[in-house]
C-alpha cells in the first residue's frame, strides 16, 4: 500500500465514526504506520528468512553473491552498523546482523561478565534479539520521519516536484530490517529446551538459528580445549527440535545453521547406541580411541564394544568422558556435515583453529561430493590472530615455492619490524581478499566476525581515555570523537535526534495540536550541528 493510499483509507475510517474521530489526522495515522512496518517478531522472522533464501540461491548461482555480518552486543551498535552500511553502501543487501553467545556472556548476563559455556540466562539470548529489533525498527521511524519533515517543508514551499520525489522515496522506503543469525549455543539443555529456546528466539524476531553438537552442560567456547561432542542422533533431535518451532511459529523457511565443533573436540561423553553396523551410531563410535580386550577379566567396570569382531574397551578419562583417536577431527567433521543436511540444517559452520581456505576447502570438497550445494557460514574470529596467521602461510608458500625467507623469523612474524615488508603486504593482500577468496574455493556462503564490536569499543575507550584523562583533556574528544562525527557525517553527533527526541515531537503534535510542548525548538543545542 502505498503512503497516499493509506493515507485515503484511513480518511475513510475516520470519518465511518461520525465526527468521533475528527481529532485523528488520517496523514498522521498514515506515517506512524510507515514508520512501524514490522508489528511483530514473527513478522520480522518470514521476511528475513525469504531474504536468506534468495541470497542462499544467489550463491548457488554464482559464489561471488557471498553474505557478511558483524557480531552485536547492544541494540544501539546493531542499529549503528546497519545506518552506516546504509551510509556508505545504499543498500543493506547482502548483509545480515550476528548474535554471538559469547558476547551475551561476557556483556549481557546479571552474572556479569562469563566465558562462553552456557552459563549466561538463555531469556538473554531472545531478549538480545528484541532489543536489537527495537533499535533496527527505531532507525526506520527516524529516517522516514525525516523524510516527512521535507515532504512538509516541499508542499510548504510549493514545490510539488520535490513533494512528488519524497512521497517516491516514502513508498520505496528500504528497511534497516536484516536477516540475524543467532546463536542458541548447544540449546542449553535437551531437545525440549531447545524448543522452547528456539521459540523465543524465533518470536523475537530470529530467521536463523546456530546450533552446535557439544553438551550442553559441558559447552565451551569453539576457539577453547576441552570441548566435548555428543553423538549424532542427539544432535539431530536438537535440529529437528528448531524445526519443529520454526513451522509451528509459521516460518516455514527459517533457517538452521548446524555448528560442528569436532574439528578440535577429541572428547565425547557417550557412546552412541548403534543398531546395526555401518548406521550413525556405529560411525560415531568407530572413532573412538580403543584397546583391544584380551581377557574380559581386565575390563572391570569398563565399557566394552565389539569392533568387527574383538572386542575393545574406549579409552575413559578420570573425568568419564571418553577420547577420540588423534587425527580424527578433520573425518568427524565431515561426517557430521553430511549427517546434519541430510537430517534438515540448512547451512553448515565449521570451527577451524586457523583461517586457512585449503584446510576449509579440505573439508567442503568431501561434503560436496555428497551433497553439492552444501555451503557454509565462517566464523572470521578475532581469536585468530590473523596477521601471524597470514603472514606464515606466505612464509610457508615462499618457502615451498623455493623463495628466499632468510631475511624472515618465521615465530616473529607478527613483530612491528616486518610491518613494511613485501612479506606482510602479500599477506595483507590475503587477508583483504579472503572472504572472496574462500567463498569462491571453500563454499562460504557466509562470513561473520563473532565479536568486532566488543574490541571496537575497548580500543575507541582506550583511545579516549588515554586522551581525556591526559593532557589534552576535552580536545581528546573533541578532535577525534566529535569533530570526526561532524566530518564524516555521522547521524549520532545528533544524539537527541537519534535517541526519537524528534519522533517524539512529532507524536506530540499529532496527539495536542498547537498545545503540543515540543523539545526540538529554537533553543535546543543540537541545532549547533544543523550545518
Amino acid at each position: 500500500m502505498t503512503y497516499s493510499t493509506d493515507i485515503a483509507k484511513t480518511d475513510s475510517l475516520i470519518r465511518s465514526h461520525e465526527g468521533t474521530w475528527d481529532g485523528i489526522s488520517a496523514e498522521a495515522v498514515a506515517r506512524m504506520r510507515a514508520q512501524n512496518r514490522f508489528r511483530t517478531g514473527l513478522d520480522i522472522a518470514r521476511y528475513t528468512a525469504k531474504i536468506m533464501r534468495q541470497d542462499m540461491a544467489a550463491y548457488d548461482a554464482d559464489p561471488a553473491h557471498y553474505t557478511q555480518s558483524l557480531g552485536c552486543w547492544h541494540g544501539f551498535i546493531a542499529q549503528q552498523n546497519m545506518i552506516a552500511v546504509k551510509k556508505h553502501f545504499g543498500s543493506t543487501k547482502g548483509r545480515y546482523l550476528y548474535l554471538s553467545g559469547w558476547m551475551i556472556a561476557a556483556l549481557r548476563s546479571d552474572f556479569g561478565p562469563l566465558p562462553d559455556q552456557s552459563m549466561h540466562e538463555k531469556t538473554s539470548v531472545p531478549a538480545l534479539i528484541e532489543e536489537i529489533y527495537t533499535f533496527l525498527k527505531q532507525a526506520d521511524a527516524r529516517e522516514i520521519g525525516m523524510l516527512f519533515r521535507d515532504l512538509d517543508a516541499a508542499r510548504a514551499a510549493g514545490d510539488e516536484v520535490r513533494a512528488a520525489k519524497l512521497q517516491h522515496d516514502i513508498d520505496s522506503y528500504e528497511t534497516h530490517i536484516v536477516p540475524i543469525i543467532a546463536d542458541i549455543d548447544a540449546g542449553f539443555g535437551n531437545a525440549e529446551a531447545t524448543y522452547l529456546l528456539a521459540k523465543k528466539m524465533i518470536e523475537a524476531g530470529a530467521c536463523a538459528l546456530q546450533i552446535e553438537n557439544q553438551v550442553s552442560d559441558e559447552k565451551q567456547c569453539g576457539h577453547q580445549d576441552g570441548k566435548v561432542t555428543v553423538p549424532h542422533e542427539d544432535f539431530l533431535a536438537k535440529i529437528r527440535a528448531c524445526r519443529y518451532a520454526f513451522l509451528e511459529l509459521g516460518v516455514d523457511d527459517g533457517i538452521i545453521v548446524a555448528r560442528t565443533d569436532s574439528l578440535g573436540a577429541g572428547l565425547t561423553k557417550q557412546i552412541a547406541f548403534s543398531r546395526e553396523p555401518g548406521d550413525l551410531g556405529d560411525q560415531y563410535n568407530a572413532f573412538l580411541d580403543c584397546e583391544e580386550i584380551a581377557d574380559i577379566a581386565q575390563a572391570n567396570g569398563d565399557v566394552i564394544i565389539n569392533r568387527g569382531g574383538k572386542l575393545m574397551r574406549p579409552k575413559r578419562l578420570p573425568s568419564n568422558l571418553y577420547q577420540f583417536r588423534p587425527g580424527t577431527g578433520p573425518d568427524r567433521c565431515v561426517v557430521d556435515c553430511i549427517t546434519s543436511l541430510q537430517n534438515g540444517a540448512d547451512l553448515l559452520w565449521i570451527e577451524t583453529e586457523k583461517p586457512h581456505i585449503e584446510q576449509i576447502a579440505s573439508m567442503v570438497d568431501r561434503i560436496r561430493a555428497v551433497i553439492p550445494n552444501a555451503k557454509l557460514a565462517y566464523n572470521n574470529s578475532p581469536s585468530f590472530n590473523w596477521t601471524l596467521n597470514f603472514r606464515q602461510q606466505v612464509f610457508d608458500a615462499w618457502q615451498q615455492a623455493g623463495k628466499d625467507v632468510s631475511a624472515y623469523d618465521r615465530p616473529r612474524l607478527m613483530s612491528v619490524d616486518y610491518d613494511e615488508s613485501e612479506l606482510a603486504i602479500e599477506a595483507d593482500e590475503r587477508i583483504r581478499t579472503f572472504q572472496r577468496d574462500a567463498s569462491a574455493r571453500a563454499g562460504i556462503f557466509h562470513h561473520l566476525i563473532t565479536l568486532p564490536t566488543y574490541h571496537t569499543a575497548a580500543l575507541s575507550t582506550d583511545n579516549l581515555a588515554r586522551e581525556y584523562f591526559g593532557e589534552a583533556g576535552m580536545l581528546g574528544y573533541v578532535k577525534h570523537v566529535q569533530r570526526e562525527e561532524i566530518r564524516q557525517g555521522i547521524a549520532c553527533v545528533k544524539h537527541q535526534n537519534m535517541s526519537g527526541s524528534d519522533i517524539g515531537d512529532d507524536h506530540k503534535e499529532y496527539f495536542a495540536g498547537e498545545a503540543a510542548l515540543k523539545a526540538g525548538g529554537a533553543h535546543n543545542t543540537m541545532n549547533q550541528f544543523a550545518a
